[in-house]
């Protein structure tokens, strides 16, 4: 954002060029943060500008609320743009059990032209993705991935169980080393948008398992991204390396949240460093 709150362009696309240079692919208008406090123009503006960069990584646009003819209205929109994939959260705040959750996703994924991501992260949307949800749903031709948020490795076997066609990514960049033994495909990271190049090396190494290098680094660092909620952390952490021009959020958010910023500046030296020492 610009100081007067505003979409600022220019720092998006040097924040999905660095996504594209560390070979990471992009989340837009994510349901957590700031996504849901942007009106329906800036969000068709951003996922437009992303579209004309032509990537050379996959970008997936976010699917949130729960106005359901909007929601179908943008998929609608970003179907017609370089959008590879659609993040579909469950329904905020209304909790609709699993009739109600099932239509959703189906009326979404029949409306889309794209490979879909259900987001299940209960502590935001006050509800779970049913397993019966995931059964019913497994056949759809556009049902490609879970993105599993619910913090516990019982959810996520159970997920895991419920379906062998349907991919399933950790959307918690801390329990990915729990979730590799289990099946697990990959991460939908909040780290990588400050350490986008570590951050991939770290899923790397995870998913081969060889985790004897991340702890206990990763695990403060990862505390850190969450000492507030994301994405101040974030936004604070890039602003401190000169990458993005302000730290401005949208209320509720705000920056003020945070009582110690310069600790970042150390956590984010010993990445750096463990990158540097790492790397291939």
């Amino acid at each position: 954002m610009k100081n007067d709150g505003s979409v600022h362009f220019p720092d998006l696309e040097k924040l999905a060029k660095r996504q594209e240079e560390a070979g990471n692919g992009i989340l837009l208008i994510g349901s957590t943060g700031e996504g849901l406090a942007l009106e329906d123009e800036e969000k068709r503006e951003i996922v437009s500008k992303v579209s004309e960069m032509n990537l050379a990584v996959p970008v997936m646009a976010g699917v949130g609320g729960f106005n359901l003819k909007n929601q179908i209205e943008w998929i609608s929109y970003c179907n017609d743009l370089q959008i590879d994939a659609f993040l579909l959260v469950t329904p905020l705040y209304s909790k609709p059990g699993p009739v109600g959750q099932e239509l959703w996703f189906r009326e979404l994924m029949d409306s889309s032209k794209k490979p879909c991501m259900i987001y299940n992260i209960p502590s935001r949307t006050g509800i779970e993705l049913p397993l019966r949800v995931v059964k019913n749903l497994e056949s759809h031709k556009n049902f490609w991935a879970i993105k599993e948020s619910s913090g516990t490795i019982h959810d996520y076997k159970n997920y895991r169980n419920a379906s062998n066609s349907i991919e399933i990514y950790s959307g918690d960049d801390a329990m990915l080393p729990n979730f590799v033994p289990l099946g697990c495909d990959g991460l939908v990271s909040v780290s990588a948008n400050v350490w986008p190049e570590a951050t991939r090396l770290y899923v790397e190494l995870c998913m081969q398992e060889k985790t004897e290098s991340l702890f206990p680094l990763w695990h403060r660092a990862l505390k850190a991204m969450f000492t507030v909620s994301n994405p101040i952390p974030a936004k604070v952490m890039l602003h401190q390396k000169k990458i993005i021009e302000t730290t401005t959020l949208r209320p509720p958010l705000t920056e003020q949240e945070l009582t110690r910023a310069e600790d970042f500046k150390e956590i984010d030296t010993e990445i750096l460093n463990w990158y540097n020492s790492n790397k291939k």
